[in-house]
């Protein structure tokens, strides 16, 4: 099916890598010491430059091997959502967008490319549980992150999915200037094992572009709130989407653009503690993606009542009308909320 999209290009501003330290003179073995440090010491930093103050660890390595391009239908990456990491860069070739709640009630994004993927997204961020679970309905994924904590990673090692952190790809990952660490990371997608389908990640998931459904009732603008964020989508006419606001402020694109949904899904969810937890002593939430509940589709300035089914970890998610009727979406981007019951 051809999907009407946005081809806006996003553009990161970047700074050349850092310049490795000058060695001083000294004899051929020293030197060859001096190297051999010297590498071993850039290792660390490139791990431990990727993992912030959120309780993530070391990163897993890749299950397929750098420069080989998976079967992958989609590439999925968590990227950064505090105040200091907007706006971000790439976000709005997103073919769905996930919007998750993390420690401290604060909230992380799970962008998910496949028909148009763009020449730079991020920031970049570690892994969390929920997005295990949430990824098995895409078959075998791609998964760029930043790190994860080490007691998760031999879960991502299992899990159905190809996991690229920086360390399976170093090429692929970048730190901007601009802002400060952890906020910086970015992804280079054409330097990982990933080569786009073409297909558009919403028809991957089961879902399909169509009518609006009959019915509905007029809405102007939905807030879904955190503990600590809170996410707005504003319908504009004009623009035919739902412009998104992030705790308050006007959502942008990196070239100043307003970033926006065709569709918005806010999926009534459990979010209960997990075996997880960040530096700070905060409780990592696992948001239950598996099982059934009520949800609302926006589209067309309108609130349309739903019930959503994913029978298991490895089905798609289902969103029909109170009368059983799939609801079909808008074409352009998708953003799922996930609401706490």
């Amino acid at each position: 099916m051809s999907v009407a999209r946005s081809k806006a290009s996003a553009r990161s501003k970047t700074s050349a890598r850092p310049e490795a330290p000058t060695r001083p003179k000294a004899s051929s073995r020293s030197k060859t010491s001096v190297v051999a440090l010297l590498t071993a010491l850039l290792l660390v930093l490139l791990a431990a430059g990727c993992t912030g103050g959120d309780g993530s660890g070391p990163e897993s390595r890749s299950s397929s091997p750098s420069g080989t391009a998976t079967d992958a239908k989609v590439l999925a990456v968590k990227i950064d959502n505090v105040a200091p990491a907007r706006p971000q860069t790439g976000l709005e070739r997103a073919d769905i967008v996930y919007v998750e709640q993390v420690e401290a009630g604060l909230s992380r994004l799970l962008a998910v490319y496949s028909s148009d993927v763009p020449p730079v997204v991020g920031p970049v961020r570690s892994a969390r549980e929920t997005d295990l679970e949430l990824l098995r309905q895409f078959d075998r994924p791609v998964l760029a992150f930043s790190g994860a904590q080490s007691r998760l990673l031999p879960a991502i090692e299992r899990a159905p999915l190809d996991a690229v952190p920086p360390s399976a790809a170093p090429r692929a990952y970048f730190r901007g200037a601009e802002r400060p660490a952890p906020h910086n990371l970015y992804l280079r997608p054409e330097r990982i094992p990933y080569t786009a389908s073409g297909t558009d990640a919403v028809e991957a998931l089961g879902l399909r572009f169509g009518p609006a459904p009959p019915g509905g009732s007029a809405e102007d603008s939905r807030t879904v709130r955190f503990p600590s964020a809170r996410t707005t989508f504003t319908w504009s006419a004009e623009r035919g989407r739902w412009l998104v606001s992030m705790d308050g402020s006007p959502a942008r694109t990196s070239e100043g653009e307003p970033l926006g949904a065709a569709t918005v899904i806010v999926q009534d969810v459990t979010v209960r503690p997990s075996a997880f937890g960040d530096r700070s002593g905060n409780n990592t939430p696992f948001t239950e993606t598996v099982g059934s509940g009520t949800a609302h589709v926006l589209r067309d300035g309108r609130a349309y009542e739903a019930r959503w089914t994913r029978t298991a970890a490895d089905a798609d998610t289902r969103f029909s009308t109170p009368d059983g009727e799939r609801i079909d979406l808008a074409e352009g981007p998708l953003w799922i909320v996930y609401e706490a019951r």
